[in-house]
Order: structure tokens, then C-alpha cells, then sequence
């Protein structure tokens, strides 16, 4: 396992780290996420990723349970605040009474006396952001949380945080975690710029894009058990020709150079600077032993180039559909 800065934070992670969203609580059983969450510290995972609202609160009690197994030290434990965890009115969002009451109630279901990464899930245009960042910093000065970090925030907003962490000497966000994968790009064009140049690490979630870009998906197969079989809409999502297409000649291009396809797409995100952790999900400690493989693994240039004209081609069939689309009067394309 190779390891990076947390951005500018003197806090090393594993390039790979292990998440809970969808795979700890619910329909697993709590054995056998305790078991992924070991493997993957076994592996030279350290950072481990959860949130609040991961199955209300159950995801956050089986990273608990793992953490008795595991050494808490060498752990960098983030978790995350703002959705609903109940049906008051202050049960949710990022005002300072609801940041920290939610951070109390992570520590209690953690079974942990601070966490390393304490970030909002996303923005809350009701909370007052200043308010906000305040209720961040006096948690890192209590040290109840390390550092504070940010999930699904645009650029101006993230260049408005800083602002006002800079304004009144808080402390800055230190990681923003949105979704990036290779059919997933947007954050290219004026978030990456942006935090890197306040350095913001980013941890960056769905890298393989629900399974897709790990070859579980093919043509218009759905795998038994799979979350399109329980999500139409998901799985109208990824079932499309131009995922299709992306899918079968990135796996051929894996084929060739002898590695799994999970393994191009972790790499190809983590040949980036910018990104500090790829967040990958397990239903079964072995799934965990293949992608953590993705450490490590260099690119060559002939490689990227040949990654960068499936992409191209890919993104002209998906442009291609949306004049279709458009031509035609029928719905837009949802891809969120």
C-alpha cells in the first residue's frame, strides 16, 4: 500500500480507503463488514470513510466495532455530517446545533474519542456559512475532530469557506470528497483547480462507478443482488450504449496490459496529484484484496493515451444521444 498527504495536512492516507456507504447495514450482515473493514486494515488501508446517515447510523456503529479489531492510532477515521438523522426540525442540515450534536452522536456510535476527518456532506443554503465553518473550527479546537473537510460543495462555494476561515483565523477545510471516476469528470474543470490551490486534498468517492468501471455491469446484463435490480432508475443510469461502449474497450485495454479493469480505473484516478484516496466498498473480503491492488500501479503515457481516446469516444457518443434527445423533444438525460 502506498500512502499520501491529506493535501496540504501533514496527515498521511492510504490511497486506497475503505468506505461503508451501501455495503455495511442494511441486507449485510454485520459479520461480514466487520471482516471487510479488518481485511482492508490487514492490507495497508488507513483510512476509513462513513457518514451519519449510512443506513441511520448502523454503518457508523459497524466501523465501531471494527475499530476494537484494528489499531485506532493508525487509523484516519472520517465520517460525515448535515442529512436527516431524525424528524425534528434541527435534526439535519449544517447549522452550529445540529454540527454538533451530530458529532456527539458519531463519537458514541464510533466508540471513539475524536475523529481524524469530520466533514459536510454536502451544502446547506439554510445554514449561514460563516456559522458553519465556526461550529467546524471550535470542534477542532476542542478536539473532538483533527481536521474538517467538505463533500458535494462547488468551487464558489469552497472559495467562500476559505474566505471566511482566512477572514477570522479558523481553520480551513482540509479535504473535499465528490464523486470522480473515468465516466465521471466534472470536477476537472473548476473544482480541482480550485482546491488545489488551497490545498484541499481530495478523497474522491464511486471509482468505480457503482461497479461499472470493475466490469460488473456488461452490455445489458444486471447482475442478480445488484443494486440495479432493486433501483430501475439506477440501473437505466448505467445501462447505457455509451457506458457499454466505454466499458468493453477499457476492459480490452485491461486484458492486454494484464490487469483487472478495477485495477486501470483506481489507477488512472490515482495517477492525478490532486487525489489523496480512491473510497472503495466491499461486499466480501475478497473484493477488498482486489482493489486494493490499484496501489501502486503506474500508467505509462502510451497507456493514458490510449485510456484518453476511449473516454473521447465514449464522451461523442453521449453528446451524440443528448442532440438526439434534444431533436427529438424526448426527456433529458439524468446523470446525477
Amino acid at each position: 500500500m502506498h500512502y499520501r498527504r491529506l493535501g496540504r495536512a501533514g496527515t498521511k492516507v492510504s490511497e486506497i480507503a475503505y468506505g461503508s456507504w451501501i455495503t455495511a447495514g442494511g441486507k449485510y450482515d454485520r459479520e461480514t463488514s466487520v471482516a471487510c473493514h479488518v481485511k482492508a486494515f490487514e492490507l495497508g488501508v488507513t483510512c476509513f470513510d462513513t457518514a451519519d446517515v449510512y443506513s441511520a447510523g448502523e454503518a457508523e456503529e459497524i466501523v465501531g466495532i471494527a475499530l476494537r479489531e484494528i489499531s485506532r492510532k493508525d487509523v484516519v477515521l472520517a465520517t460525515k455530517c448535515r442529512g436527516s438523522m431524525g424528524k425534528g426540525p434541527n435534526d439535519s442540515g449544517l447549522g452550529r446545533k445540529h454540527i454538533i450534536e451530530a458529532c456527539e452522536a458519531s463519537l458514541r456510535r464510533l466508540k471513539t474519542d475524536y475523529i481524524d476527518l469530520y466533514q459536510a456532506h454536502w451544502w446547506d443554503e439554510a445554514a449561514p456559512l460563516d456559522e458553519t465553518v465556526r461550529a467546524f473550527d471550535d470542534l477542532v479546537r476542542q478536539g473532538k475532530i483533527v481536521y474538517w473537510g467538505i463533500s458535494n460543495w462547488s468551487a464558489v462555494q469552497v472559495r467562500d469557506a476559505v474566505a471566511i476561515c482566512d477572514q477570522r483565523g479558523f481553520d480551513r477545510p482540509q479535504c473535499h470528497q465528490p464523486r470522480y471516476n473515468m465516466f465521471h469528470r466534472e470536477i476537472e474543470q473548476d473544482l480541482m483547480p480550485v482546491c488545489k490551490e488551497y490545498g484541499l486534498g481530495f478523497i474522491v468517492y464511486s471509482p468505480l462507478e457503482q461497479g461499472l468501471l470493475a466490469g460488473r455491469y456488461r452490455g445489458e446484463k444486471v447482475p442478480e443482488g445488484s443494486r440495479a435490480t432493486v433501483n430501475k432508475r439506477f440501473g437505466e443510469k448505467l445501462l447505457t450504449k455509451y457506458n457499454a461502449f466505454g466499458v468493453e474497450e477499457l476492459d480490452k485495454l485491461a486484458r492486454e496490459m494484464g490487469l483487472p479493469l478495477s485495477t486501470i480505473a483506481l489507477a488512472w484516478i490515482l495517477c492525478r496529484d490532486e487525489i489523496s484516496a480512491c473510497i472503495v466498498g466491499a461486499s466480501r473480503p475478497e473484493q477488498v484484496e482486489e482493489n486494493v491492488k490499484a496501489s501502486g500501479v503506474k500508467l505509462d503515457e502510451t497507456a493514458l493515451a490510449k485510456i484518453q481516446k476511449i473516454l473521447d469516444r465514449r464522451w461523442a457518443m453521449v453528446l451524440d444521444e443528448d442532440a438526439e434527445r434534444l431533436r427529438t423533444g424526448a426527456e433529458p438525460r439524468k446523470d446525477d
